[in-house]
């Protein structure tokens, strides 16, 4: 009879235990839509495993909401110097929390309790090696470490390279050849060519960072003119773009400052008189690339940006006339996406500009493979409304340009991954997908796909003979686990290789 009373006592704590541990996963998820859902998309559990939510993420998330579980937290977080002053000033992080202890430990629970056990195990892809459609250029230039952090074909047949530790921008040849340095401070990320001047976006550190030490340069393409900076104290921009945005036949200036946690989208006013008055968009970090042109048809130059950091997404802003923009989310995506790349093309050729983005970014702490990585092709439906269309799996994606490479009168694409599965397919570094005409795709890549490890690209019919080529620019960084390619791409000094397409 005893044992009877037990078994029923037991099995009773059992049930009544899960329930609890129900109530409080469900209760969690709740928390978490309230709190984590007012400042980005509400991450599910699946997105990453039990142990990176308990160590990384789940910590971290608590900074945001006020809750500080370790001191050292905060060194972790916050740089030192004029930028960690900047991330104080803002607030980002509360200095009393947002919620309560017991609300904390709910939020915790479900993520913990609905995570898988393991990070996504990736299969092994089938990509040949030996591309058919391009011989491989290997410059005798070389940067040791490489840090290329920008790479661009120009129209007369030269190439930029943009490097963070010699603080340089490169004019090469078409022959691969340096033909001349500018030292430009650290992280030269894009550049505009106008008639009179090059307009030069610099990071002012390629690390992150809050700090305003970024900047865009002119340099003079005439005579009797020094370098000067355009605009200057940007939080690590990363990409600039140009135009009339207020119809007064004046160049205005778009800014994606990065920055760590406090960065912006910012629209410049061109005064007339070579300043600029700043007209921030969207005041959160993570501003990656953004485009101007007319989305709507209404003669007026609207705004299209990617972010990443948080927030992710990409987000159209219509220009209303008299310098005011409307927002408008056209993609949003989880914070662990870890978006790095977009672009418009006419994928499917009816006249509007579809999307082509990456997710792929994986530096915030131990990189993990995960399943959402790679190419994705979002369509238009004429109305700016986007839809998935196509997506292709790769580890730790970077970049992906679509373009008729072969010449069969369909769009194939040229990827890049900065975070590969360097341990069983560094293949991944680089990756043709050629199409077959109905969109489905063969994936192919260079004999030796380490010859860098590939950050930034471009495309381009750099040798004028009507087909497009492809650069790619190498950052040496660390790989884990170590596999000895850090010291081969420090050694061996190459800091880009040309793709050039033999189609004829």
């Amino acid at each position: 009879m005893k044992r009877i009373i037990t078994f029923i006592l037991i099995t009773t704590i059992i049930i009544l235990s899960c329930n609890t541990h129900s109530e409080n996963t469900e209760e969690g998820k709740v928390l978490a839509q309230t709190y984590c859902g007012s400042c980005h998309i509400v991450p599910a559990p699946d997105l990453l495993d039990k142990h990176s939510w308990k160590t990384y993420m789940l910590p971290r998330m608590g900074v945001f909401l006020g809750i500080v579980e370790h001191d050292s937290l905060i060194d972790v977080l916050l740089e030192d110097g004029p930028g960690r002053d900047i991330v104080k000033q803002s607030g980002i992080f509360p200095e009393k929390p947002m919620l309560s202890a017991e609300e904390w430990e709910k939020i915790k629970t479900y993520y913990i309790v609905n995570a898988p056990e393991q990070p996504y195990a990736a299969p092994t892809k089938s990509i040949t090696k030996g591309l058919k459609t391009f011989d491989v250029l290997i410059p005798e230039y070389k940067l040791s470490p490489p840090s290329v952090t920008f790479v661009k074909f120009n129209p007369d047949n030269t190439i930029y390279i943009g490097d963070a530790n010699t603080q340089s921008l490169n004019v090469i040849s078409n022959d691969l050849k340096l033909i001349q340095a500018a030292k430009v401070k650290e992280g030269a990320v894009w550049a505009e060519e106008f008639p009179q001047e090059l307009l030069l976006t610099v990071m002012g550190s390629f690390s992150p960072t809050d700090m305003n030490s970024g900047f865009i340069l002119s340099l003079p393409k005439v005579a009797n003119r020094q370098p000067f900076k355009v605009i200057d104290s940007l939080q690590r921009p990363v990409h600039s773009s140009y135009a009339d945005l207020d119809g007064d036949n004046q160049m205005d200036i778009v800014t994606c400052e990065f920055a760590k946690w406090t960065g912006k989208l910012s629209w410049w006013r061109n005064n007339g008189n070579g300043s600029f008055t700043k007209n921030i968009l969207r005041n959160k970090p993570g501003a990656l690339k953004a485009y101007t042109k007319d989305l709507n048809g209404d003669d007026k130059q609207d705004i299209i940006a990617l972010f990443g950091q948080g927030d992710e997404g990409i987000y159209i802003y219509y220009n209303e006339g008299n310098g005011k923009f409307r927002e408008e989310a056209a993609l949003r995506f989880p914070p662990s996406y870890g978006s790095s790349f977009f672009r418009l093309f006419d994928f499917n050729g009816d006249g509007h500009d579809d999307i082509i983005y990456t997710a792929g970014d994986n530096a915030d702490f131990k990189p993990i493979l995960k399943n959402y990585h790679g190419v994705y092709v979002y369509i238009n439906d004429g109305k700016n409304k986007f839809k998935q269309e196509f997506f292709y799996h790769l580890n730790g994606a970077y970049a992906a340009i679509p373009a008729d490479y072969d010449k069969d009168g369909d769009i194939d694409i040229a990827a890049i991954s900065f975070f590969p599965d360097y341990s069983k397919q560094p293949e991944e570094s680089f990756v043709y997908l050629e199409n077959d005409g109905k969109n489905k795709f063969t994936t192919s890549t260079m004999q030796d796909p380490t010859l860098g490890r590939w950050i930034v690209m471009d495309v381009a019919d750099y040798d004028k003979d009507g087909d497009e080529d492809i650069i790619l620019g190498s950052l040496a960084f660390e790989v884990i686990p170590a596999n000895g390619l850090v010291d081969k791409w420090v050694n061996g000094g190459i800091p880009f290789v040309v793709l050039k397409n033999k189609t004829e």
